[in-house]
């Protein structure tokens, strides 16, 4: 910034003074030239009445002579106007004060003064923001601070491109910000300075997973099996593997590389839960899953009209006997009658599928302000509890409230 400044001060110091000294020179008056032309004028004509006399042309060269010189006196300008004048520089003072004051309104309006400063803070408060984003016992950075922290790692990577540690935080912040070219392009940039690091490795790989590009899957995929066949074990690694398949509709791969993960997993693991449902997903999106439930669910004359905008329907599924919900389903209200399936991916807990259960009891509720717990006045409808072999069909009226 100062150095900005610097060159700013220099270009104006150098352009007043330009102009002080192209407005302060002499200026020698136009009658000074006339009374050069009039002598020589004079000179010539003496010398030509003097050639004449000598061939007889002329016989009164004196009084030619008298009449020559009273022409050239008359021509001559009065004293004070052969005299050379000066101007003052303070008379040119207010012209260097337009100079500066238009140049600098200019630029201050045109130039992106106001980004200019806020580029500056954040640089000023990378170190801190930095800080706050390593202390695990910081308060989170909301989504602002991390729009000005990849602005000013940004600008630290212009002094010192070769920081992969910089590079990789900027692809993390690109993620979290859900900007994938910048998320892509720093991950690769950290490739390019260090190709043999697995972090690099599994973050540009990661990238590419969720990039809308087909290539870029595709060469996620042959970074991915790389790395598996090194470290087998690697359950990141095995997750974006399984992740890269699913998302590339190659189910069979993704549940496989799942069911590996299981393997690795203690049985009392969080994640074990959430993979199931994934196992469970995929079997449903590749047609592999047999076992699912049927709804038609209507909506009572009352009900309809008590319709609310943007309300959102909860479906749960019990056994009939425990109301702990089997499965559940959560949709955005819209026309009725409505059609859907629920199966073992809709699953609660992975200890208790649909799949598993001999009967099915489903309660249908319309949230109006899309809060998953009852409140009074909602409208909600119950089937009957009936045997379930897997599959089945059930209709439910929405026809109560809630009291």
């Amino acid at each position: 910034m100062s150095v900005f400044w610097l060159t700013v001060l220099a270009l104006l110091v150098a352009t007043s003074a330009l102009l002080l000294i192209a407005g302060s020179g002499k200026r020698t008056s136009l009658t000074t030239d006339r009374d050069t032309l009039n002598k020589n004028f004079y000179h010539q004509r003496l010398q030509e009445l003097a050639e004449d006399e000598e061939q007889g042309v002329v016989a009164e060269r004196p009084e030619m002579i008298r009449e020559l010189q009273q022409t050239l006196l008359l021509d001559i300008p009065r004293e004070e106007q052969l005299r050379e004048r000066a101007v003052s520089r303070w008379v040119l003072l207010p012209g260097v004060l337009i100079l500066v004051l238009v140049s600098l309104g200019f630029y201050f309006k045109t130039g992106g003064f106001s980004q200019v400063l806020a580029w500056q803070q954040v640089k000023n408060e990378l170190p801190e923001l930095r800080a706050q984003l390593m202390d695990p016992n910081a308060k989170p950075l909301t989504i602002e601070q991390l729009s000005r922290l990849g602005l000013g790692i940004r600008s630290s990577l212009q002094d010192d491109p070769r920081n992969v540690n910089d590079w990789l935080m900027l692809g993390r912040i690109g993620m979290v910000l859900n900007n994938a070219s910048t998320a892509t392009q720093s991950f690769r940039r950290a490739m390019q300075l260090a190709p043999e690091n697995p972090e690099v490795k599994l973050s540009y790989a990661d990238a590419l997973t969720r990039s809308q590009d087909p290539q870029d899957n595709r060469q996620a995929t042959a970074m991915l099996n790389d790395m598996v066949k090194a470290d087998g074990s690697n359950l990141r690694i095995l997750s974006l593997l399984a992740f890269n398949a699913f998302s590339q509709q190659r189910y069979a791969e993704a549940i496989t590389t799942w069911q590996k993960m299981l393997q690795l997993l203690p049985a009392d693991d969080p994640r074990v839960t959430m993979i199931q449902r994934s196992i469970e997903q995929a079997k449903t999106e590749s047609g592999g899953q047999s076992s699912h439930l049927t709804l038609a669910i209507s909506l009572a004359a009352g009900a309809e009209k008590a319709l609310p905008a943007g309300g959102m329907l909860y479906i749960s599924v019990t056994d009939g006997v425990s109301k702990v919900p089997v499965a559940v389903k959560r949709v955005p209200l819209s026309h009725f009658p409505l059609s859907l399936t629920l199966d073992d991916s809709n699953a609660m807990m992975p200890q208790r599928l649909l799949s598993a259960q001999h009967q099915v009891q489903v309660r249908a509720r319309i949230s109006r302000d899309g809060s998953a717990n009852p409140q009074s006045g909602d409208w909600f409808g119950v089937s009957a509890v009936a045997p379930f072999d897997g599959k089945a069909q059930l209709a439910v009226e929405i026809n109560q409230q809630q009291p």
